[in-house]
């Protein structure tokens, strides 16, 4: 009988740190999965949605101010945190900034098929020579205009492309973009690349916004096979500071 019993115990030990292994291995292997990439770190933010401070002359208590934020944007690009780094010098006008940043939206950051947070800084000038809903700028781009004139185009804007932009935008000089994008054959903008920059990232960012939300219409030409492939097209916009509505 107690031969019997050992024998038992002996066949019993070998299952039951075996198990006790896989447990341990199974948990090592749960420790694994569960390592996060870092946020991605960025001195440029790209915005899909760019920040729109809402202040006047009176805010800016008779001089020109200028402040930074430090911004933190979760994987789907919502602002999550917003911080001032450099401030303006008045409280509330830092605060009309941070308002206007948590209401924006960041384009998320790609590592291979893996969106990441970003942390990142943007910069704001609020000068005092214009006020900023006193002075709107319209998308009057070169081909807009031509095709407003019923002139012959290449291509036509099903409705304007609507941007959000003032003449404290410019930074004190008159300025000129020149784009091309890609459309597919439903007319829909994909890609937009600026071949000659304004000099202001920020406002290039704009452009590029504006007209990734456009549609377009084309002359369908068999030359073109328009139906079957998507084409390139090209226009530009300038901006000068005496003309703002």
């Amino acid at each position: 009988m107690k031969q019997l019993i050992c024998f038992s115990l002996i066949l019993s030990f070998p299952f039951v740190h075996s198990h006790s292994a896989e447990k341990a291995s199974t948990s090592q292997l749960a420790v694994q999965k569960s390592t996060a990439l870092p946020a991605h770190l960025t001195t440029r933010i790209q915005w899909t949605t760019f920040p729109q401070p809402q202040y006047n002359h009176d805010d800016l208590k008779g001089q020109n101010r200028a402040a930074i934020l430090r911004i933190y944007a979760d994987e789907t690009g919502k602002i999550t945190q917003a911080s001032v780094q450099e401030s303006t010098g008045l409280k509330n006008l830092d605060e009309v900034l941070l308002q206007a940043v948590r209401q924006a939206h960041v384009q998320p950051y790609k590592v291979e098929d893996t969106t990441l947070p970003i942390i990142g800084y943007q910069t704001f000038s609020l000068n005092l020579e214009q006020d900023p809903s006193e002075c709107n700028y319209s998308f009057n781009s070169k081909n807009w205009m031509a095709q407003q004139q019923q002139q012959k185009v290449k291509f036509s804007y099903k409705t304007q492309p609507q941007l959000e932009l003032n003449r404290d935008d410019l930074n004190q000089h008159d300025r000129k973009i020149k784009f091309n994008f890609k459309v597919d054959k439903h007319g829909a903008v994909k890609k937009v690349k600026i071949n000659q920059g304004s000099g202001i990232y920020a406002l290039d960012q704009n452009i590029v916004q504006a007209i990734s939300k456009s549609q377009i219409t084309v002359k369908r030409t068999a030359s073109t096979l328009w139906l079957y492939k998507k084409s390139s097209f090209k226009d530009e916009i300038q901006f000068k500071l005496n003309q703002c509505s």
